[in-house]
C-alpha cells in the first residue's frame, strides 16, 4: 500500500512542511516523535497521511504534546500494517454529523452550498474536532473525508487552504 506523509508545522514565521517516512514505525508513539523531529519548537504540527487514493489519517500535536488522531476510515486498520498502526487503537467511531446542523441555503457560485454525496461505507475514527479551532469543524472534516469520488489529497488540500499552508503542502508532491 502506497502513502504519501506531509507534515505541517506552523512556527512563528508560518508555515513549513516537510515528507516524513513512516517505514519501520513501530507503534504512534514513533510515528509522533518523528512529527516532532520535523521541527521540535513548533507551537502546531500536523501530519497528513494519504494511503492508496483511499484513506486519510490526521495527527496533530500542540507544542510538541497531546497527540490526537483522526482516520478517515476504520477500514484502514485492516487494510495494511501502517493502518493498523495509525487508526487500529481509534475505538471512538464518528458516525454521523450534526443532526442539528441545517444545509445552507443554495448562492448562486457557492460550490459549497451542494450537498455531497456521501459514502455510507465510511467509517470515521477518532477526534473529528482535531482541527475546529483552526477553522475546519468536526462536521465540515467529516463530510470532506466521506465525500464520494473526493480523494484523501483534495481532502488535504481543502483542510491546508484553510489553513492557509497549501503552497508548502503542494511544493512536496511536486518533488
Amino acid at each position: 500500500m502506497s502513502y504519501f506523509a506531509a507534515a505541517v508545522v506552523r512556527e512563528e514565521g508560518g508555515w513549513s512542511a516537510a515528507e516524513v517516512n513512516l517505514r519501520g514505525a513501530s507503534d504512534i508513539d514513533d510515528v509522533a516523535d518523528r512529527l516532532r523531529d520535523v521541527e521540535p519548537d513548533a507551537e502546531l504540527s500536523l501530519l497528513f497521511v494519504e494511503a492508496d487514493d483511499a484513506y486519510l489519517v490526521i495527527l496533530r500535536l500542540d507544542e510538541g504534546e497531546d497527540l490526537r488522531v483522526f482516520g478517515s476510515d476504520s477500514a484502514y486498520a485492516e487494510e495494511s500494517r501502517l493502518g493498523a498502526l495509525l487508526v487500529g487503537d481509534l475505538k471512538t467511531s464518528v458516525t454521523g454529523l450534526d443532526e442539528s446542523e441545517e444545509p445552507r441555503p443554495a448562492a448562486a457560485g457557492d460550490e459549497e452550498s451542494e450537498q455531497p454525496v456521501v459514502d455510507p461505507e465510511a467509517d470515521p475514527v477518532g477526534d473529528a474536532d482535531i482541527l475546529a479551532d483552526l477553522g475546519i469543524s468536526a462536521q465540515r472534516l467529516l463530510r470532506l473525508s466521506s465525500h464520494e469520488g473526493m480523494l484523501p489529497a483534495d481532502v488535504t488540500a481543502e483542510v491546508c487552504q484553510v489553513l492557509g499552508c497549501v503552497d508548502v503542502v503542494e511544493e512536496l508532491r511536486e518533488v
